[in-house]
């Protein structure tokens, strides 16, 4: 599976500075939002085929490859990510998206469609990354930044890799997802320092917009927990559970035809606008 795409990367304003984006397909707005490690090379398979009737974007997100100098000064946290999903809509002009997120990028997304209801038409969660019972110094990023701060980069890249992905996933892993985690490997220094805190679960119970939980078969038991712990507290929204059979975490990469048509049956149900 390559990451590399032929697309143009195009600037857009947020706080401070811009972000990089890139485009492919006409029709309904759909933002894509990678997790850790990642940026917007991550969503290739998805941008490589454009998706009937869908206008696809997907975003780095803030201190991510190719723009890692924008805004130094502002942290990394979700709330900011998801201040930057919002700036990114309006320099677009997109009243309303559909929003999809990967792994942290499920909790940049979810707190953005929390904020933000009525700009989302529907929500996809692939495999949430939420801090549900493990202690802070187990957060694969905590255990990974100490080595990348010494310069152990590869070293720290495979401890965060193999604990979130699964034993020897690192190793395994094709050369342009570690290009691209080797290009973002600074940000898990900045990832271990952020606040682990879960949406309550009272703004969790009045989301009311269309929502897919998509996880890997073979994805790690904390995936399959957040996703159910999302599922028992939005008691308001009409929910879709999907599972990608013979895929784990990074099941967009290993299944992209599967995920694809989970993404365009799940868009299929959902009204053109969702006022």
């Amino acid at each position: 599976m390559r990451l590399t795409l032929d697309l143009t990367p195009r600037p857009v304003a947020v706080d401070d500075g811009q972000l990089a984006y890139v485009a492919q397909g006409e029709g309904r707005p759909s933002l894509l939002v990678h997790g850790s490690l990642c940026d917007y090379r991550y969503w290739a398979p998805q941008l490589r085929t454009p998706l009937p009737e869908v206008a696809l974007r997907a975003l780095s997100l803030r201190h991510c490859w190719p723009v890692q100098n924008t805004s130094g000064n502002l942290p990394w946290t979700v709330a900011q990510h998801a201040s930057d999903l919002g700036r990114a809509l309006d320099e677009w002009q997109w009243p309303q998206v559909d929003l999809v997120g990967h792994s942290r990028g499920a909790r940049v997304a979810l707190a953005f469609a929390l904020h933000h209801p009525k700009r989302i038409r529907s929500l996809v969660l692939a495999d949430p990354a939420l801090p549900l019972s493990e202690a802070p110094a187990s957060d694969p990023a905590a255990l990974a930044a100490d080595r990348i701060e010494a310069g152990e980069i590869e070293a720290g890249l495979q401890v965060f890799v193999d604990t979130v992905n699964g034993a020897d996933t690192w190793r395994r892993m094709i050369p342009d997802f570690r290009r691209m985690a080797l290009d973002n490997a600074a940000t898990l220094v900045r990832q271990a320092k952020e606040e682990r805190q879960l949406p309550e679960d009272t703004a969790l119970a009045t989301l009311t917009c269309p929502v897919m939980l998509i996880g890997g078969e073979a994805s790690p038991e904390r995936y399959h927990r957040s996703r159910t712990w999302l599922a028992e507290r939005m008691t308001a929204a009409p929910i879709r559970r999907v599972v990608i059979p013979a895929a784990a975490h990074g099941m967009n990469l290993a299944r992209p035809h599967a995920f694809n048509e989970a993404l365009q049956a799940f868009w299929r149900c959902v009204p053109a606008s969702n006022r």
